[in-house]
């Protein structure tokens, strides 16, 4: 299945020491380092080699000859020195453009020094927004800032929120032309322990106060003035969910009336010693025996992770079913061996994850050995016979897209909410590796399985049964109008494909 990959904070061969003192830094009279354009462009020559030769998604959403055109703008733009902030916004820009969602320099895979020298600036905007269109919206007002939910902001130091806007979507992630999985990554929701928006934010237009003109929801025009707040402190608000290290439940589950609320905000478990499977069991075995009649699963905070799901959809099927209609491709048999010292991994049979596919053209090899299948979805334990219903929205692009993808094509649930993220047309995942740039110390997560549908798919992600948009209105009132169609005991439903 696709999964985010676990972060990896391994340094190789001692990078950091030789980053630090590297003759590759330069440093001008009277400006900040530098990284010198041999570095630069020696790194964009490897990515180059490494996205060429093995990435299954180069090619999904750009011609090799665009691709080309857009390998040799990053290296014309790495002939000139440039500070490390500057190298890598312009990597990001790169990588964003390959239209995978899973192909970022990732801000939990950087080195400490790199992550503290990029990261960390204490110059976040004091409160959590969603972008709805091109207006930025307060959600909530954790530091007291005297900026009510609802309120919109219209400019900040001057420039038009529609420009902050247009200046960030360039730099976020996402599968394909799926937009509102970057409007929804540019949001600062409290979910993730790097918020992208903070980040690239900060890089482009991060100061130590804001002006912001604010529009409140009476319609009342003001100018405040807030201070920025630091990394630590924004931390300090984040929701529940975020740290699954421990072995305390990350999910809940709650009765409201006749029904059942299971709320999954995060399946990032690859490092928790909770016992997940046993739990949801558990859950779902109470819902079986206590007759529950109608159960709603929210996922619209979960970006992905393991294939939790899949636990869950095997009390739902009440028979065998494929998971997925892909084929599951990749681009080599073995990794050259002058490659691996610089590709980073949690498994090293990655290195030969090809070694038994079958040569379908001279692009791509399909895993369908034994062992290389996705199994089926199977009937598991007592099935739950009540009215699903999944809470779905564009942070859903990992894991949790393609769990939405299969209850959609197997009428298991009634999805209700805003379209996902992800792509229908497929998306990257399920093996990575992380290369390391050494000459100037960037990394960039590279997926090694490529999901291709049978069929032609549109290029979105998977909408809803029942469209339910997030509105300003709703954010002013405090009202979760999703949850609160879920949660009703008659729902009108319409079915979309």
């Amino acid at each position: 299945m696709i999964a985010s990959p676990p972060s990896r904070r391994t340094v190789l061969g001692g990078l950091g020491a030789a980053f630090a003192a590297s003759p590759l830094l330069a440093r001008t009279s009277s400006g900040p380092t530098l990284l010198r354009a041999a570095a630069m462009r020696e790194d964009v020559a490897l990515l180059r080699r490494a996205y060429a030769e093995l990435h299954p998604g180069i090619h999904r959403y750009n011609t090799p000859r665009e691709i080309d055109a857009r390998f040799a703008a990053l290296d014309q733009a790495a002939a000139i020195p440039m500070t490390l902030r500057a190298f890598y916004l312009t990597l990001s820009r790169f990588l964003a453009n390959v239209r995978c969602g899973h192909s970022y320099a990732n801000f939990y895979n950087q080195r400490r020094e790199v992550a503290a020298a990029l990261f960390e600036a204490p110059d976040r905007l004091p409160f959590e927004l969603l972008w709805i269109g091109d207006a930025m919206v307060v959600t909530a007002d954790p530091f007291a800032t005297g900026i009510s939910p609802g309120s919109r902001i219209l400019a900040v130091n001057g420039r038009s929120a529609s420009t902050v806007l247009a200046a960030l979507m360039p730099l976020a992630r996402a599968d394909g032309h799926n937009d509102a999985k970057r409007r929804r990554l540019l949001s600062v929701q409290g979910d993730d322990r790097y918020e992208t928006f903070d980040i690239f934010f900060s890089m482009l237009f991060g100061q130590e106060r804001y002006q912001l003109t604010v529009e409140d929801p009476s319609g009342r025009r003001r100018i405040a003035t807030v201070a920025g707040v630091s990394l630590a402190q924004r931390r300090t608000t984040a929701h529940a969910g975020v740290d699954a290290s421990g072995d305390t439940p990350v999910w809940t589950i709650e009765r409201r009336g006749d029904a059942a609320l299971l709320s999954m905000p995060n399946w990032g478990l690859y490092d928790s010693k909770w016992d997940w499977r046993g739990w949801l069991d558990q859950a779902v075995d109470r819902l079986v025996a206590e007759r529950v009649p109608r159960l709603v699963v929210d996922l619209r905070a979960n970006e992905g992770g393991l294939d939790c799901g899949n636990a869950l959809a095997e009390r739902l099927v009440n028979r065998e079913t494929p998971f997925e209609e892909v084929q599951r491709l990749v681009r080599y048999r073995t990794v050259p061996e002058d490659l691996r010292p610089v590709l980073d991994t949690w498994d090293r049979s990655f290195d030969h994850l090809g070694e038994n596919a079958t040569r379908i053209n001279d692009r791509f090899l399909r895993l369908d050995a034994q062992g290389d299948r996705v199994d089926p979805i199977r009937p598991r334990g007592t099935r739950y016979e009540g009215d699903v219903r999944v809470l779905i929205g564009p942070q859903n692009s990992s894991a949790t897209f393609q769990f939405a993808d299969f209850v959609r094509r197997n009428r298991l649930a009634t999805l209700i909410g805003e379209t996902t993220g992800g792509n229908r047309r497929g998306i990257n995942g399920g093996c990575f590796y992380f290369v390391r740039l050494p000459a100037t110390g960037l990394e960039a997560d590279l997926p090694l399985i490529g999901r291709f549908p049978t069929t032609p798919q549109p290029d979105r992600g998977v909408k809803p049964d029942i469209a339910i948009p997030i509105t300003r209105a709703d954010i002013t009132k405090g009202i979760d109008s999703s949850l609160r169609r879920a949660l009703a005991f008659e729902m009108n439903e319409r079915r979309s494909l």
